[in-house]
């Protein structure tokens, strides 16, 4: 599997207000987590290339929101719903590039759309949540650049307000071979409904550890998870549902940013 991932840089400390982090990060902290991270998916087999990214932007360490990558080696240029984030798509392409990937169009305004509303089910079917960083043009443009993939689109509950992202992927991340771990109560019920004409296993995580990112969770190998440390609840269902569970500290890269790892991670298909 290559993984893409843009490591942060120092002067991308200063934009961590304007960005509505929780903290300000410690560069040097910030920097040695990144780096065991990096090596975290190294050793569970991953080819991890290194992004640019956009200088100055913490939040391109989230290299997932900006694009939306196909599983034949597409890419689309995202319109983030976050302004701080805007410029990110065009910067990401150039990396997208280098690592071989065709860029397929990109969104216009009014058109936003987040990468971390998107999850495919399978080669020819996409889900977006629709939320308040992914609009219906966006949904709309997605379809339209899409036209060979059934493109799902269900509304995401309001949770905390439009200041504190609720992503899809903060309550739902695939784990390979029809396998989910999620947060049932919230998901939509049209989805839920899908999941279960398709008989996929889903795992559940705990009230209690959605805000901490228990749903959001990376499969990096068959049966082989990369996990935030700390939701040990939703570790152990895992675990006994037959996932080896890896996990890293992200204490500065995931809970000041609140991105875990799919957000800090953009795999991409093998080259052709």
């Amino acid at each position: 599997m290559r993984i893409l991932v843009r490591p942060p840089s120092p002067q991308d400390v200063d934009s961590w207000e304007p960005l509505g982090w929780r903290e300000a990060p410690d560069f040097a902290w910030l920097a040695r987590e990144h780096e065991a991270f990096r090596t975290l998916l190294g050793e569970a087999g991953a080819e991890v290339i290194e992004a640019r990214g956009e200088p100055g932007n913490l939040d391109s360490l989230y290299v997932y929101d900006p694009s939306l990558v196909t599983p034949d080696g597409g890419a689309i240029l995202l319109r983030p719903g976050k302004d701080g984030r805007l410029g990110e798509p065009e910067a990401l392409r150039p990396d997208l590039e280098a690592a071989g990937l065709r860029i397929l169009g990109r969104l216009e305004p009014p058109a936003t759309a987040d990468g971390g509303d998107t999850v495919w089910l399978d080669e020819t079917t996409l889900l977006v949540g629709r939320s308040y960083r992914t609009n219906d043009p966006g949904i709309d443009t997605l379809r339209r650049l899409l036209p060979d993939v059934a493109v799902l689109a269900f509304d995401l509950p309001h949770m905390a307000g439009r200041g504190e992202v609720l992503h899809l992927r903060s309550l739902l991340s695939p784990l390979g071979d029809n396998a989910f771990v999620a947060h049932r109560p919230l998901l939509p019920a049209r989805l839920v409904e899908l999941l279960e004409r398709r008989d996929a296993e889903i795992v559940g995580v705990p009230a209690d550890e959605v805000e901490t990112m228990g749903p959001n969770v990376l499969a990096i190998a068959p049966r082989v998870i990369v996990a935030l440390a700390g939701n040990d609840r939703t570790r152990g269902r895992l675990e006994r549902a037959g996932f080896e569970v890896r996990v890293y500290e992200g204490d500065e890269i995931s809970r000041k940013g609140d991105g875990g790892p799919t957000c800090l991670t953009l795999p991409l298909p093998a080259p052709a």
